[in-house]
């Protein structure tokens, strides 16, 4: 045999990019049995809530038959997870909340089952449980990420903002960018109150960006604040500067710190023509322009819109409000908390001794 020995220090040529190939391959299989195990844990689980309900509607069992059969599986499986009574109980109410086999196989498998329950436990309706299901397959969100968005209410706020897209926008991209824009949009994660002003909001957006892109949604992505405008010789500024890789167009943000008035459209339809002169390649599409106010007479939006032929939409964000005085003087200071947490520290300690 010839072979010779492979120094660790010196991969052969090429060895780098195969071993990136072997790498992502595995990382795809692994994924492929992963989904594959999920997608059969949960439709096991839809089954045997299906059982549940039907016995107990044509043999008329009572609740607890659940804590009989949770004592028998676990003695049956005591290596497998997930025959806890409540945990019966969810795959009950899984499968009376989606009765139909195939929408569970086509589409509630592919979420994990702690997804499922999450929807279950916090949300009432069909229609928003399969509104958000659909766009956790969409956007793989976490369940904390799916938690988030189900309580800062992304349903009802989800293609709420005053427009004229319809108008100055051909179909389908004119539905899409609808549903991409929000109303409110909800700044809670900046820590700021109602009275923070203009430029601090922005900096606040720009240091939380990460953050910003999940409440702007999916497609958004990130070119820069303050971005310069060179136009005749006079410089002009851009508050923020994103791209949407769906709709294919710069989307340009302005920040108003008060209540919307006509004229900041004005202000708005100029940037957008200086983006799609000095920005715009022809592959893309038409720039689209979004207004956050601190309020808006939705009227006044509407007229205000009415004769724009540039896609443009009006919206609200929210800050935190302000805290009434009487609570402020309640709350416990950063000491008093450290000194709480390390009071409690050294009773576990004695507890544990």
């Amino acid at each position: 045999m010839n072979d010779k020995p492979i120094s660790l220090t010196s991969p052969p040529e090429g060895y780098a990019d195969w071993l990136a190939d072997l790498k992502a391959r595995i990382h795809s299989a692994q994924q492929r049995a992963t989904l594959a195990v999920n997608r059969e844990l949960v439709l096991l689980y839809w089954q045997i809530g299906r059982d549940i309900l039907l016995r107990q509607a044509e043999q008329g069992w009572g609740a607890k038959v659940i804590e009989r059969l949770a004592h028998d599986l676990r003695a049956a499986f005591p290596d497998m997870k997930g025959f806890s009574p409540r945990n019966l109980k969810y795959m009950r109410a899984f499968a009376e909340a989606w009765p139909e086999a195939d929408f569970v196989q086509q589409a509630a498998a592919q979420l994990p089952w702690f997804h499922l329950c999450t929807l279950l436990d916090k949300l009432k309706t069909r229609e928003e449980r399969d509104w958000y299901l659909a766009k956790v397959v969409q956007h793989n969100w976490s369940r904390n990420i799916l938690v988030m968005q189900i309580e800062t209410h992304l349903l009802e706020r989800s293609g709420r903002a005053v427009t004229n897209f319809e108008a100055s926008l051909p179909k389908p991209q004119s539905d899409l960018a609808r549903e991409s824009v929000k109303d409110p949009y909800r700044f809670d994660f900046l820590s700021l109150t109602e009275e923070a002003q203009e430029r601090e909001i922005e900096n606040a957006l720009v240091k939380h960006v990460t953050e910003f892109l999940l409440e702007l949604g999916a497609g958004f992505a990130f070119v820069g604040r303050q971005v310069l405008l060179d136009v005749g010789g006079d410089e002009f500024f851009i508050d923020l500067l994103f791209y949407h890789l769906k709709l294919r167009c710069y989307v340009v943000i302005e920040l108003k710190g008060g209540k919307f008035k006509p004229e900041h459209l004005g202000q708005l339809g100029f940037y957008l023509t200086a983006v799609d002169r000095q920005f715009k390649s022809e592959h893309d599409n038409p720039s689209i322009g979004l207004l956050l106010c601190k309020s808006k007479n939705k009227v006044v939006a509407e007229y205000a819109l009415g004769d724009k032929t540039q896609p443009m939409g009006i919206a609200e964000y929210k800050l935190l409000e302000s805290l009434p005085e009487e609570l402020q003087t309640t709350l416990p200071s950063i000491e008093q908390i450290e000194r709480e947490l390390g009071s409690s520290d050294t009773s576990m300690e004695d507890n544990s001794q």
